[in-house]
């Protein structure tokens, strides 16, 4: 029997390009400020955050003021209210180059986009200070050891997202300041077109549809989420499905993220009744459809076996190039685990409709 006060797992926060990555920090100016360029007012107040780089974000329009965008010289004073969107900064004290293989599915002078096997931590974390895919882009990109003492690691390396250890697939990497900015904002906005192929138990109805539910921790289970579709608590949520491929005890998902929630994509599906296959702490590494039996059971074990992790992939990531305004997509093939465990339901269920016939 599982632990009902399981602690929360180290890597818990990298899941599904999780918003929850950027810090929104809100400052209320003084009555007594006088006016003040608002990159000399803000860069006394945000820690470890050069007034260049405050420069810039209000340039890409991540520092608002009374809800709007503002140019650098812009002066602040009594009345205004100070919103600046950031990326959050992890505080590991030490990361070093490793030279771990990367696949690189795109590459130019101000991005590169990676395919992320399933396994690999992104950033560091207790019970993982190296091996990560943080340590294999400082030694790729050239960076040398990074100490977060002096400067922090997730700015340097340009982690725009992040995607959970088990998930498999795209994510981006920004390559300099202006890049990370820019996408940042369109992450933090929405405006990122994110697709992932989920392997669900049973088939949902309608077969296209849309899951509008906040998701906050359980209130029993502390290493997991769940979803409240009444809103009265948590973070607004919503995940846009399609079932592409549907095999009666099993359907290939398309979900189309609108945002980008812890655990999101396997809290929504679970709420449907459709949990993940293989997926340990949202109950779909158990049967889940079908009748249970000697013969029936010995298959489902043996796709836990084929695909020993929960069944999603970050298919395909589509957003607009900080440099040249173009509109960029790309898509990634589920990797070999997926495949298998997909393959060997195509195939149990061909051979259940030429029993019946």
């Amino acid at each position: 029997m599982k632990n009902e006060e399981a602690q929360i797992p180290e890597n818990e926060q990298n899941d599904e390009d999780n918003d929850d990555f950027y810090d929104i920090k809100e400052i209320v100016v003084d009555k007594k400020q006088k006016p003040i360029r608002i990159d000399k007012f803000l860069v006394n107040r945000l820690f470890r955050i050069s007034r260049n780089k405050l420069q810039n974000a209000i340039r890409d329009g991540q520092v608002l003021v009374n809800e709007e965008e503002i140019k650098p010289n812009f002066k602040v004073k009594h009345g205004h209210t100070i919103k600046v969107i950031l990326p959050q900064y992890q505080s590991e004290n030490y990361v070093k180059p490793q030279d771990i293989p990367l696949e690189i599915h795109y590459e130019d002078d101000d991005l590169l986009l990676v395919n992320k096997p399933a396994g690999m931590v992104v950033h560091p974390g207790i019970g993982h200070k190296d091996g990560t895919l943080v340590n294999a882009l400082a030694h790729y990109l050239g960076l040398g050891a990074v100490e977060v003492e002096d400067m922090n690691f997730q700015e340097k390396i340009g982690l725009v997202h992040r995607i959970d250890k088990n998930t498999s697939g795209l994510l981006l990497i920004a390559k300099n300041d202006e890049t990370l900015s820019h996408l940042a904002k369109q992450f933090y906005n929405h405006t990122i077109e994110r697709t992932y192929y989920a392997l669900v138990w049973g088939q949902p109805e309608p077969l296209k549809g849309k899951v509008d539910a906040h998701i906050a921790r359980h209130p029993r289970f502390r290493d997991r989420f769940a979803a409240f579709p009444d809103g009265e608590k948590g973070k607004w949520a919503v995940t846009h499905y399609e079932v592409i491929e549907p095999m009666y005890y099993v359907s290939l998902v398309k979900c189309n993220l609108e945002t980008g929630r812890t655990h999101q994509i396997r809290v929504h599906m679970k709420h449907l009744g459709h949990p993940l296959f293989s997926d340990d702490r949202y109950g779909g590494d158990q049967i889940r459809k079908g009748t249970i039996y000697s013969k029936y059971k010995f298959f489902v074990d043996r796709a836990f076996t084929l695909l020993p992790r929960h069944a999603l992939h970050a298919k395909s990531l589509g957003f607009v190039h900080p440099k040249t305004g173009e509109f960029m997509q790309f898509e990634s093939d589920l990797p070999e685990d997926f495949t298998r465990a997909l393959d060997a339901w195509r195939e149990y269920l061909q051979n259940r409709k030429e029993n019946l016939e």
